[in-house]
């Protein structure tokens, strides 16, 4: 009888089957959905590019939706199918169907683990959710077979129904791909001039376009956490000493041009949210009390970056308004956590959207961090300002610079190394890093330590400035000569031993200042305002009394003027110092005591022992700095005093000892190796302005070549090459090389000397060389050096001379290779005097007058105005003596009594800031 009872009894009853029909339809749905976002997948695999856009997050979510809601009517029809149909006499659709459940039962729950934002759990390793994602590709395909397998088993299937809808189903899809592929973009319109960045629509963005921050901190907190104590959050009017510039840019300019558009140069990287909401243009733009005034650079400021336009800086990208997965600023509770559900079960469009290759490009960096000032700006010409771009690329740092002293043992191919290093971070966006889970860093240390006093921060915002600031640079008390000039022989090097000087006699002492770390120009940046000197103090042994000092600090926080600065002494064309910050009145430099990456300055002090000394002498001399100078604060934060904290970079001592002392003195061995300090001490004598050190580098370069003759003889190479001695320089160069010197600097040097000495095509094959990177050594390090336009200049002015040489009628491929290598050139640098010089000359000799005069307009755009210069020169250098004594080729700084004590400690940069 039970077996009559099961064989009788209905395995699906009509309200089963109206279960079924849904089940069936909603499935149906899930596959033609699954089908197109498993295309676009494939397309994306086999375009290498992205494609999912809003549509396909909406087909997501429909997929997401359909399939939790599937679960439990699904699970229900299966138990009470199954509790009818176990016993069935038809063994084999009963274990297909219990096949087809477990099956089922994998797919639902494959699905739950992978998606994210649960609120109970979250499979979040890589391997993992790998595994499972491909368990939920297979199972799906698995059930179809095993329900096909089923029903063949027991009634038949109408197969004419699903043939058609499977037909529409993939009519549908084909067209929703085709719909939902992004169209090629469009040209880019709109202008923000004299800024150079645009917005992809050419029309304004809106705040919620830009102002999205505590959004991004739902996912991002430990990155939006370091953002907010960051001087790019505070790069707006909400930094007291922009605010103050920036207010006097839009001030001059009303009053000059009738409105503020000038002042959009700063904006385009200062102010980017008051700038495309268009706030910006209103000159009664309340700077204190506007939405968008305190916004800084925020995270779609950077990260909504689209494109970058060419490297000449000053805001060259194209910005637009970030695609956005459904709900994204929705009020809902549910909605939002729906959202979070999407971008973290699907993050391809985000991660398209807001990180895209070019932001791990210096290039990107370099489209704020490189600036010209335009004629809009300063009603003259064309005027270059700061550049960190430029002194980073063509620097040994970046593996790209070919004329560098040292090179690293890697190339550091972005400004992420050292701006944006590594935290420790569970953050959604964290990567496997060192054993652990980590982010790029989003303080963006960068030495802004005035942050903390100008805003109250906390003290810890300085730690990243101050880790950048340790140690990057180097001194070293090198050498000492008899005399009041640099004529005499060098007492060097000093340390371990020491000479005894006289008590009553002129000396003078070189302290060798070397970049260690710093990829760029030291300092770079405000390097009109940021201010960095070097302290000497000569202290008496024996009574502790210091006996003279040089850039020591008064009652007003100001330091001597007549200290080393290692900045840029700019002035206004009436020769007055830019002291305020304000950019638009800049016309020229009176000098520029900056340091290339790897390179040197010998810095000299007269100093003299009083007679009355009857022991030994201590010499402390320290590099310190501070953010802005005291003229600058005053002015911006008003009263008196500088409160900001200075940091010693560098420190050195030496003791010596006097002819009347009887006791030894003993100095600590230097930790530099000798033939480094003896390389760097020659550096510097090199590197003199008018060639005033060459006599001097080159007796130390020959001390140099008996240590390490790979550097001494290829650095003597370089002294005779500034001299015109081409025959010493090329015996030296081939000296160079048999002791082993990098093969690409040889290169590079035998191309100068053949260069010229006529030998064009030995010219040729040496710099193409170079351009290749034909090098074991350099591939291995990761080195580039055809980023290096100085190169390609080369390369078009050493094919320009030897397409000369080809008769009039005959084919002159040089001339076609010459105009290649300069337009190669102009692509690294547009604004390459010598390259659009060299174009002028090519398409005047090919007669093409068009192209000729496009490059002459160039060249005389960003052509210097020296008669113009020499006038304003000439007036500082009458008006201010410690700037007229610092702008010599050669200086010799003197030391003075100390008239009053320091009045804020001077720390070094692991220590506590005061």
């Amino acid at each position: 009888m039970t077996s009559e009872r099961t064989r009788s009894r209905v395995v699906v009853t009509p309200a089963m089957h109206r279960l079924l029909m849904v089940l069936l339809v909603a499935f149906a749905i899930l596959v033609v959905d699954s089908v197109y976002l498993g295309t676009i997948s494939f397309l994306e695999w086999q375009r290498n590019e992205t494609l999912q856009g809003f549509t396909y997050q909406t087909a997501f979510l429909l997929h997401l939706l359909l399939g939790f809601a599937m679960i439990v009517p699904a699970l229900v029809y299966s138990i009470m199918h199954l509790r009818r149909a176990l016993h069935r006499p038809n063994r084999l659709a009963v274990r297909l169907g219990l096949a087809l459940f477990a099956v089922t039962l994998l797919l639902f729950v494959s699905g739950i683990l992978l998606t994210r934002g649960l609120p109970v759990f979250e499979l979040t390793h890589p391997v993992s959710r790998n595994l499972v994602y491909w368990l939920h590709i297979a199972t799906p395909l698995a059930a179809c077979w095993l329900f096909i397998l089923h029903r063949l088993a027991g009634k038949r299937i109408r197969w004419g129904a699903g043939i058609g809808i499977g037909g529409v189903s993939l009519a549908m899809i084909l067209v929703i791909v085709w719909v939902s592929t992004p169209a090629p973009p469009e040209p880019i319109v709109g202008n923000f001039e004299p800024s150079l960045a645009r917005t992809e629509s050419g029309h304004f963005l809106t705040t919620q376009d830009l102002m999205a921050d505590d959004y991004c901190a739902g996912c991002h907190a430990d990155i939006f956490d370091q953002w907010q104590h960051s001087a790019h959050r505070f790069a707006s009017f909400n930094n007291p000493a922009y605010l103050f510039s920036v207010r006097n840019t839009r001030r001059v300019a009303f009053e000059r041009d009738g409105d503020v558009t000038a002042a959009r140069f700063c904006a385009g990287c200062h102010d980017p949210v008051p700038l495309f909401t268009g706030a910006f243009d209103d000159p009664d733009f309340d700077d204190e009390k506007h939405e968008t005034a305190h916004a800084g650079i925020t995270c779609v400021s950077c990260h909504g970056i689209t494109a970058l336009g060419s490297p000449r800086g000053n805001s060259d990208y194209v910005i637009g308004a970030p695609e956005h997965y459904p709900f994204a600023f929705s009020e809902n509770a549910m909605l939002q956590w729906v959202n979070g559900i999407l971008i973290k079960g699907k993050p391809a469009l985000h991660k398209r959207t807001f990180l895209k290759p070019l932001h791990e490009s210096s290039e990107f960096c370099g489209t704020c961090h490189k600036v010209h000032l335009p004629e809009k700006l300063n009603k003259y010409k064309w005027l270059r300002g700061q550049n960190h771009y430029d002194s980073f690329l063509l620097s040994g740092v970046s593996g790209h610079g070919v004329q560098s002293f040292y090179y690293p043992e890697k190339a550091h191919t972005n400004c992420n190394g050292c701006h944006m290093p590594w935290q420790a971070s569970d953050d959604l966006g964290a990567r496997p890093f060192e054993g652990g889970l980590a982010v790029h860093g989003h303080h963006f240390p960068g030495a802004n330590t005035a942050l903390p006093v100008l805003l109250d921060l906390p003290e810890h915002v300085n730690a990243a400035h101050r880790e950048i600031l340790r140690d990057s640079m180097r001194l070293d008390i090198f050498g000492l000569r008899q005399g009041k000039d640099i004529a005499g022989p060098a007492i060097a090097p000093l340390r371990p031993e020491t000479p005894i000087i006289v008590p009553g006699q002129d000396y003078v002492l070189d302290i060798v200042l070397r970049n260690v770390s710093v990829g760029h120009l030291f300092t770079e940046g405000t390097a009109d305002s940021n201010q960095v000197w070097l302290s000497l103090r000569l202290i008496d042994d024996t009574t502790g009394d210091v006996i003279a000092v040089s850039g020591d600090i008064d009652n007003r926080d100001r330091v001597h003027p007549f200290a080393h600065f290692v900045n840029a002494y700019v002035l206004d064309r009436n020769g007055n110092r830019i002291a305020l910050r304000n950019a638009e009145d800049i016309f020229t430099k009176l000098y520029d005591h900056q340091i290339p990456p790897g390179a040197t300055d010998v810095v000299h002090y007269l100093i003299r022992v009083p007679e009355s000394v009857s022991g030994s002498v201590s010499i402390e001399v320290a590099l310190h700095y501070r953010k802005f100078d005291t003229q600058y604060f005053e002015a911006f934060n008003g009263g008196t005093g500088n409160p900001l904290p200075i940091v010693t970079i560098a420190e050195d001592r030496l003791t010596l000892a006097t002819s009347e002392q009887q006791d030894a003195v003993v100095n600590v061995p230097s930790q530099i190796e000798n033939w480094v300090r003896w390389n760097d001490y020659g550096i510097g004598f090199l590197r003199k302005k008018e060639r005033r050190g060459l006599r001097q580098a080159e007796a130390v370069f020959r001390q140099v070549s008996t240590l390490n003759p790979a550097n001494g003889f290829l650095n003597l190479g370089r002294v005779y090459l500034q001299e015109g001695r081409l025959y010493d320089a090329a015996d030296m160069i081939r000296n160079a090389a048999d002791a082993g010197a990098y093969p690409w600097s040889v290169a590079w040097f035998s191309a100068q000397v053949d260069l010229q000495s006529g030998e064009l095509e030995s010219a040729i094959d040496l710099l193409s060389e170079i351009r290749d990177t034909q090098y074991v050594e350099a591939k291995r390090r990761r080195f580039d050096f055809s980023r290096d336009y100085r190169l390609h200049v080369a390369m078009g002015q050493a094919n320009f001379q030897r397409g000369k040489l080809v008769r009039d009628g005959e084919p002159n491929p040089w001339f076609e290779a010459a105009i290649d290598a300069y337009q190669i050139a102009l692509s690294l640098d547009p604004e390459n005097l010598s390259a659009h010089y060299g174009l002028v000359l090519l398409y005047e000799r090919l007669s093409d007058e068009k192209n000729a005069e496009h490059h002459r307009q160039q060249h005389a755009t960003y052509r210097p105005d020296n008669n113009a210069r020499d006038q304003a020169v000439n007036i500082a250098r009458q008006n201010d003596p410690a700037a007229n004594k610092a702008a010599e080729p050669v200086v010799i700084y003197h030391l003075y009594p100390p008239d009053t004590e320091p009045q804020v400690e001077l720390t070094r940069a692991t220590d506590t800031f005061q």
